[in-house]
């Protein structure tokens, strides 16, 4: 075993000779949008997420699925045609799974990945003197709890569904192109808990520039009035002890790191010199990445403006 319990990470890693291991993996969550297969399809993407930020590729999944037995069987089917669909896109076959009957819809995936042993992205591979990239744009939780509330616009759901559905496939690749050491995937905890995830594991600092941060069009918006998931102050009540922030940032911005991420993008480490040809080859795959700061000695994360 190379990454599990004691070392938590993005998934489990188990060597299977001198250069190559097993990468395994699971999520599952209730819907965040309305639509059946949108649902589906950023539940797919989320669950293989995880493969890519260990710097894995994926090729084997499982469906978990727990449905209403009176939820009409063609929700059901778009659902899980969603899911089919989103890993067809990835080049990952889904062999079966297991359901349950539950209240409330919960759909995602086991999956498992392959990754080359010297080629591994892990939390604890920052190094001072990175940039940190990230390759999402934040304020996917608070549009997503804003539609719960019924007070989201179809065209916001539509840009943050866009960009949940997409696969961190292209981003896994160029971080294994490029050496990359280490990386995360932001979602449940944020950027600022998965961050400091990072920086407690690399045993460094994340300083971060928050001009830089990419948020969806939106998310001010929607941070104005304050239609954050709980998940939010559970992470800042969790993680903000240590988090300086520039007194600059008002608190809504604030919570808009904090904010609950469903399949969010890759945070990477890369190296200064690695930088100008990490950029130009992302522009060439059509990746998107943004430079949002940089890590440096100490602990903790410090947010400027």
């Amino acid at each position: 075993m190379l990454v599990g319990l004691e070392n938590p990470d993005d998934a489990a890693v188990w060597r299977l000779d001198d250069e190559r291991a097993l990468v395994v993996t699971t999520d599952f969550f209730t819907p965040v949008v309305d639509d059946p297969f949108d649902y589906g399809a950023i539940s797919a993407a989320n669950s293989l997420s995880d493969v890519y930020a260990m710097g894995g590729k994926p090729f084997l999944a499982l469906n978990i699925a727990a449905l209403p037995p009176d939820l009409p069987p063609d929700v059901s089917g778009e659902i899980l045609r969603g899911g089919a669909e989103k890993t067809r896109e990835a080049g990952v076959v889904i062999a079966g799974g297991h359901s349950i009957q539950d209240k409330e819809p919960k759909y995602g995936l086991v999956v498992i990945g392959f990754v080359q042993t010297k080629k591994m992205l892990t939390k604890a591979g920052l190094k001072a003197g990175d940039a940190l990239v990230l390759t999402k744009p934040l304020g996917f939780g608070v549009t997503t709890t804003a539609l719960k509330q019924e007070k989201a616009s179809e065209i916001d759901i539509k840009e943050v569904v866009s960009w949940m559905t997409r696969l961190n496939k292209a981003a896994g690749e160029l971080a294994i192109e490029f050496d990359l050491k280490g990386g995360t995937d932001i979602t449940g905890f944020g950027l600022l808990g998965h961050g400091l995830e990072m920086a407690q594991a690399s045993g460094i600092s994340l300083h971060i520039d928050f001009s830089k941060l990419p948020f969806v069009s939106c998310a001010q918006k929607y941070a104005e009035m304050f239609t954050f998931p709980g998940g939010a102050s559970d992470n800042r009540l969790f993680f903000g002890s240590d988090v300086i922030f520039d007194k600059g940032i008002g608190e809504d911005s604030q919570m808009l790191l904090f904010d609950p991420q469903t399949s969010g993008g890759l945070l990477l480490g890369v190296s200064a010199e690695k930088l100008p040809g990490f950029l130009a080859r992302a522009g060439e795959v059509e990746q998107s990445v943004w430079v949002i700061g940089e890590v440096m000695s100490g602990d903790g994360i410090e947010v400027h403006i």
